[in-house]
């Protein structure tokens, strides 16, 4: 019977990040598919591209609330939470969002990179570190304006913070740590094509133009 409810919550997991915000958001508001401008992602960075902030902060906020409701839905599993299969379960259940963002059956499985899912998968598994890593993100973003970069170097510095700052000896984190390093940079090829011939697209953090 555990087994069952683990696998309806696996479900559920990937129905949360199944949630197209920047679809849903851009449609009933603006009357337009996000997806069919900019880089073509239902995603929060492309929302704030096309739509700007008023529609790219709830979109963010949304979509990072889907992957830390996602991996919370582990407390009511079948494994004690202190265990290491619990933390398993976590990174199931994380994954499963990010699939469902990435591939959403509520879209036409065509969805976004799972940036900001991701971010909210890392804070409810290792908050210490993720925290560390939007800090990261924060200073790159404001020193460059790129988003894609940011999210690169954030990606990066999760694993080498989980292994120098937090000390991670749990072999499972370790290796989530590292897939969510080479899965920001395999999701960002396009942007990195960008970034080399100077062609990707800044984001308007203030009104004073730089």
């Amino acid at each position: 019977m555990a087994e069952y409810k683990d696998i309806i919550l696996l479900l559920l997991a990937y129905l949360f990040g199944s949630i197209p915000t920047s679809v849903w958001i851009g449609k009933l508001f603006y009357k337009i598919d996000v997806r069919e401008f900019g880089s073509g992602n239902a995603g929060a960075t492309n929302t704030f591209r096309v739509l700007g902030k008023r529609a790219g902060i709830p979109v963010l906020i949304i979509d990072i609330l889907k992957g830390f409701a996602a991996v919370s839905l582990a407390y009511f599993g079948s494994f004690e939470s202190s265990s290491g299969e619990f933390i398993n379960f976590q990174i199931a259940l994380g994954i499963s969002s990010l699939l469902g963002h990435i591939f959403p059956v509520l879209a036409g499985f065509r969805g976004g990179k799972g940036v900001a899912t991701l971010l909210g998968v890392v804070l409810a598994v290792q908050p210490g570190a993720a925290s560390l890593a939007l800090v990261v993100f924060l200073i790159v973003l404001l020193s460059f304006r790129y988003v894609s970069l940011a999210s690169m170097c954030a990606g990066l510095s999760f694993p080498i913070i989980g292994l120098t700052v937090m000390h991670y000896t749990n072999v499972t984190l370790i290796a989530f740590s590292l897939v969510v390093a080479i899965m920001l940079i395999i999701t960002h090829k396009k942007n990195i094509s960008r970034l080399l011939t100077r062609q990707e697209s800044k984001v308007k953090l203030f009104k004073v133009k730089v």
